[in-house]
């Protein structure tokens, strides 16, 4: 009796397993047939624009910084002890004035010395003369006591130019701006003792593309306006347009400033030419950028495959951007989808 009991106990413990083992499997059979099919190859619907070289239409305006006209530094040409300087910081100097002096006591009296011989040796010259026409002399006394007093005239010469030297002059004029001399310092040559700018005119360098450089010319007008001094405008003048460009194709423009008493050197500032640019760009719809301008890239499409790519922009011109590396003329780009898109998605180019 025990024994049939077990049997019908294990028998029926085999029947409810096989039951739950039908159960589960039948459920994952109905759990595959509802899950929805996912294709990783459907193309996403996307509208597209191809990249292109556009006339950029706005004025031809270049920025840069002011610098002096003309800068210059105060240079010792002779070595010796300064006994007075004419200058300090803010001194307005002409060209050729004295600004440093130095101790010309020894030179001044070997100078004196020298013109005492030059006075007896003419004498001599003179007397010789006389000897010699009358036969009291020979003519080799008469050419060496000449050598001689044409040896220390040329040596008179010399000393009176050391001296001269020695009164350290303005190279130009203009204000000083730095000053490294005191009196009583010794100064060597080439000691720079300070230095001087012409602030009386400013000039501002820019760069201008190859495409606008051959309609200006020397002595044009411009526009100079700076940040500072909002509403107001300068008159300037292009001094200066370089024969050569760049390696970019960019030409240096000077402009001379001739009334700037108000501006200073360093100060930023616009150059306007009074034309339009005719410059060629690069210019993408701005829609097609992914993120922003500090970070952007976008999609190029290359057999309805696209694959990100990092740009470099340049100014923005409202619904373009200018595009200054990482595409081509010609290259074709996501301009909406861009959402549903991750590098080497396929896509359908969609109008």
């Amino acid at each position: 009796m025990k024994k049939t009991t077990l049997i019908i106990i294990t028998s029926a413990l085999a029947i409810v397993a096989l039951i739950g083992f039908r159960l589960a499997s039948n459920k994952e059979k109905i759990d595959a047939q509802n899950k929805p099919v996912v294709n990783a190859n459907v193309a996403i619907p996307v509208t597209t624009a191809q990249v292109q070289e556009g006339a950029v239409s706005q004025q031809l305006v270049r920025t840069g910084n002011l610098i002096p006209f003309r800068e210059a530094n105060i240079t010792a040409t002779t070595a010796g002890k300064v006994t007075r300087v004419n200058f300090n910081l803010g001194t307005q100097v002409s060209q050729g004035q004295t600004l440093v002096e130095l101790d010309n006591q020894l030179k001044e009296l070997s100078l004196q010395a020298t013109q005492l011989n030059i006075d007896k040796l003419k004498k001599d010259v003179t007397r010789y003369n006389t000897l010699l026409a009358g036969n009291a002399t020979t003519e080799i006394q008469v050419n060496d006591t000449k050598f001689n007093y044409e040896n220390a005239v040329n040596q008179a010469e010399q000393i009176k130019k050391q001296i001269q030297d020695a009164n350290v002059k303005a190279p130009i004029s203009g204000q000083i701006v730095q000053k490294a001399i005191e009196p009583g310092v010794y100064i060597t040559v080439g000691s720079t003792l300070g230095k001087v700018l012409d602030v009386a005119r400013l000039k501002v360098n820019v760069l201008v593309n190859e495409s606008d450089v051959y309609q200006l010319h020397k002595g044009q007008s411009v526009k100079v306006t700076a940040d500072v001094f909002p509403g107001r405008t300068f008159t300037g003048q292009i001094s200066y347009i370089a024969p050569q460009g760049t390696d970019e194709h960019n030409y240096p423009v000077e402009i001379t400033i001739a009334n700037a008493s108000s501006l200073k050197a360093g100060t930023y500032v616009n150059v306007d030419f009074s034309q339009k640019s005719n410059q060629k760009a690069l210019q993408i719809p701005r829609n097609a950028l992914v993120e922003s301008i500090k970070n952007p890239y976008v999609y190029v499409v290359d057999n309805n495959v696209v694959h990100q790519r990092k740009i470099s922009v340049g100014r923005d011109f409202g619904d373009t951007i200018e595009v200054l590396g990482g595409l081509s003329a010609g290259d074709v780009i996501v301009t909406t989808g861009q959402l549903n898109l991750s590098d080497g998605k396929s896509v359908q180019i969609t109008k």
